[in-house]
C-alpha cells in the first residue's frame, strides 16, 4: 500500500488547529523561559545563599531527569495531590522551566564573562549593585546570549510535541486523530513533520533579524 496525501485536505482543519496550540504553547513557554531564565541566573549569581541553594537544586533535578517525566509529574502527579492543572497549563509551565534552567546556564556565563572594569566604573560612578546589574551586565550579557538562546527556543517549539503526551491537541495529537479516522499514519505524521519544518524556517528568519538589530545596537 503507497502514499496516498489526497486524505490530508479533508483533514486541514484539525492540523491547523494543532498548528495554532503548538504556537500558542511556544510562545508562551517562551516567555516563560526567557523570564525565568533571568531569574534564576540573578538568584544564583547574586542572592543570599538562602535562596540561592533552593534555586541550585531545583535546576540539577531539571537538567537531571527528562522532560516528558516532569509533564507527567506535573499534570498526573500534582493532581494527585490536590493541585489539578489542565494539560495546556501543565505543558507550558513545565516546557517553561525546563528551558528556564538552560537559558540561566547561558545567562550566568555570559554575565560572569562581562568586563569587571565596567562594573567597577559603573560604581565609581555612584551606581548601587542592582543599577549596575541592571544597566550594565544584564544588557551585555543579554546580546551575548541571544543566538544560543535562540536555538533554546527553536529546541523548545520542537519538544512541544511532547505535549501530545499529556493531552494537549498540539500538531502531533492532531495528527494522531486524523491517522485515528483514517488508518494512514505515515501520510499525517509526513505532513506535520513540513509543518515543523516551516514553522521553524520563520523562527531561524525572525532569530536572524533579532540578531542584526542587535549588533547594530553595539
Amino acid at each position: 500500500m503507497g502514499l496516498d496525501f489526497s486524505v490530508v485536505p479533508d483533514y486541514m482543519d484539525t492540523i491547523l488547529l494543532g498548528i495554532l496550540w503548538t504556537l500558542a504553547i511556544t510562545l508562551v513557554a517562551a516567555v516563560i523561559s526567557v523570564f525565568g531564565g533571568v531569574f534564576f541566573a540573578l538568584t544564583e549569581l547574586y542572592a543570599h545563599w538562602f535562596f540561592k541553594y533552593p534555586i541550585k537544586a531545583f535546576a540539577f533535578i531539571f537538567m537531571g531527569t527528562p522532560l516528558l517525566l516532569q509533564l507527567f509529574f506535573l499534570y498526573f502527579g500534582l493532581g494527585l495531590i490536590g493541585i489539578p492543572l489542565s494539560p495546556f497549563v501543565a505543558g507550558i509551565i513545565g516546557l517553561g522551566l525546563f528551558y528556564s534552567v538552560y537559558n540561566s546556564e547561558l545567562i550566568q556565563t555570559a554575565m560572569i564573562t562581562v568586563d569587571n572594569g565596567q562594573t567597577e566604573g559603573a560604581r565609581s560612578l555612584g551606581l548601587s549593585k542592582i543599577q549596575t546589574i541592571h544597566n550594565v551586565i544584564l544588557p551585555q550579557a543579554v546580546r551575548k546570549v541571544i543566538p544560543p538562546m535562540g536555538n533554546n527556543l527553536i529546541m523548545l517549539m520542537k519538544d512541544s510535541a511532547l505535549v501530545s503526551a499529556i493531552g494537549v491537541t498540539e500538531l502531533i495529537h492532531a495528527s494522531e486523530l486524523a491517522i485515528g479516522e483514517t488508518f494512514r499514519p505515515f501520510e499525517f505524521y509526513i505532513a506535520a513533520g513540513v509543518c515543523y519544518y516551516i514553522i521553524n524556517l520563520f523562527m531561524e528568519a525572525g532569530l536572524r533579524k533579532v540578531e542584526r538589530k542587535v549588533q547594530v545596537t553595539k
